[in-house]
């Protein structure tokens, strides 16, 4: 499973913003487990878990799933769990679920339905397997 300690190793070896960013183009829906060492943007549907070191759902993107990562942006629709110690929310989002994070910022106009827990820099660092999801 994943743990974001060792996203920041990758990224000391190889630094995360050399690597070119990975797309799901529009009319793209995809189902399953997406992992990158890189950046991530979603244009298309993606339906499933994404693990990367930046996720940024555009727009037009719509993400359902668990999200892990470093930093996370949401400017279309997300709805699941969102597992990142960064999470900026523009004013076009649609968000439904949980964002576990250490900061986030919400611009005016977004829309969320859900909760924004707070968690220390150590919960990511240590994040070795997802909670279960409580009914």
């Amino acid at each position: 499973m994943f743990a974001l300690a060792r996203r920041k190793e990758i990224a000391s070896g190889r630094h995360a913003a050399e690597l070119p960013p990975s797309h799901v183009t529009h009319g793209l829906s995809v189902s399953g487990i997406l992992e990158t060492d890189g950046a991530l943007h979603v244009f298309g549907h993606v339906t499933g878990r994404i693990d990367a070191f930046k996720l940024v759902i555009e727009q037009s993107g719509a993400v359902e799933g668990d999200v892990i990562a470093g930093d996370v942006k949401i400017a279309g629709r997300f709805s699941g769990r969102i597992f990142a110690p960064n999470v900026a929310i523009d004013e076009t989002a649609d968000v439904q679920g949980r964002i576990f994070h250490t900061t986030v910022t919400v611009a005016r106009g977004a829309r969320i339905d859900g909760r924004m827990p707070w968690r220390p820099p150590q919960y990511f660092e240590t994040l070795e397997e997802l909670p279960e999801t409580q009914p």
